[in-house]
């Protein structure tokens, strides 16, 4: 597939922040409510909707059979990440930066706060790499947004959950419509099939390509993007003990992940050095994407 330059929205970013990570008055941030007179609310509603009409078990398996030959490209971390600088997130209400930009301001903000974690700062700075998927067709309500699991009942705290999901077959299958769905209560975070997006995505590289970043770091770019879990309150009745220590993490990369953006620009040029030598360490050389 040939690489393309899309036009890709994170409308994830429009329908933030949580309360929980907030550290400035809601009122600060936009409102989001349905307004169909409003052209930005009207495309994240749109995009949600497509989301939510077409991620099904089947479309799941679909992308899971494409991109998980690992057969689209070849990349060193650093190339993928400089790659980003052709993604803006045009959505962003407060600023217009370009995704590699993000990445450094994350990684530099985990890195202040615990600056002997290394494997933190990379997982802070390569977090949203699965979004290269918009380089090679993929549409942007499979690449960007919140994730949820498919081939179960729905959360009720999913964005725009009231009437998002009307066109989604799965939601007349029997075997998929009720709460627990296809799945066995209780059966843990790593049982589930999340819906298609950047998240899953890039977990699924950094483990074909024998990244040894710790466990933690993988769960938290694999479930960053799943709100309705770790902020939402939603599918408890599927997760285990295990993953309560999970969300503690992805809760903690979060409140970088979220809030560090701002107009001071980090110095990218001088900071690569130290982190090229986190890639080295934790996933060196090229990858398969």
């Amino acid at each position: 597939m040939s690489m393309m330059h899309p036009n890709v929205l994170d409308v994830s970013e429009l329908l933030r922040p949580e309360p929980k990570f907030v550290d400035k008055e809601v009122s600060k941030f936009r409102d989001y409510t349905v307004d169909e007179t409003d052209p930005l609310k009207e495309r994240v509603r749109r995009t949600y909707k497509l989301m939510h009409t077409h991620q099904t078990v089947d479309f799941v398996k679909g992308r899971h059979a494409d991109w998980l030959k690992f057969d689209h490209f070849k990349a060193t971390v650093r190339q993928a990440l400089e790659r980003l600088n052709d993604l803006v997130d045009e959505s962003d209400p407060d600023l217009d930066l370009p995704n590699i930009v993000h990445a450094f301001q994350t990684a530099e903000r985990a890195r202040a706060e615990f600056p002997e974690l290394d494997w933190l700062h990379l997982t802070g700075l390569i977090h949203d790499l699965g979004k290269v998927m918009a380089f090679y067709g993929e549409p942007q309500w499979a690449v960007v947004g919140d994730t949820f699991p498919v081939g179960c009942e729905w959360g009720p705290s999913i964005v725009y959950r009231e009437d998002s999901f009307v066109d989604n077959p799965d939601g007349a299958n029997p075997k998929y419509n009720t709460k627990n769905g296809m799945y066995v209560p209780n059966c843990g975070l790593e049982q589930l099939t999340m819906s298609w997006g950047h998240d899953e995505y890039l977990y699924r590289v950094l483990k074909h390509n024998g990244s040894t970043l710790p466990e933690q770091a993988l769960h938290m770019i694999r479930y960053h993007s799943f709100y309705p879990w770790h902020s939402g309150g939603d599918y408890h009745h599927l997760t285990n003990e295990k993953d309560e220590q999970t969300k503690q993490w992805v809760l903690m990369f979060n409140r970088y992940d979220l809030y560090t953006k701002s107009t001071t620009l980090p110095d990218i040029e001088a900071l690569w050095p130290y982190y090229q030598s986190l890639i080295d360490k934790y996933c060196p050389g090229e990858l398969e994407f």
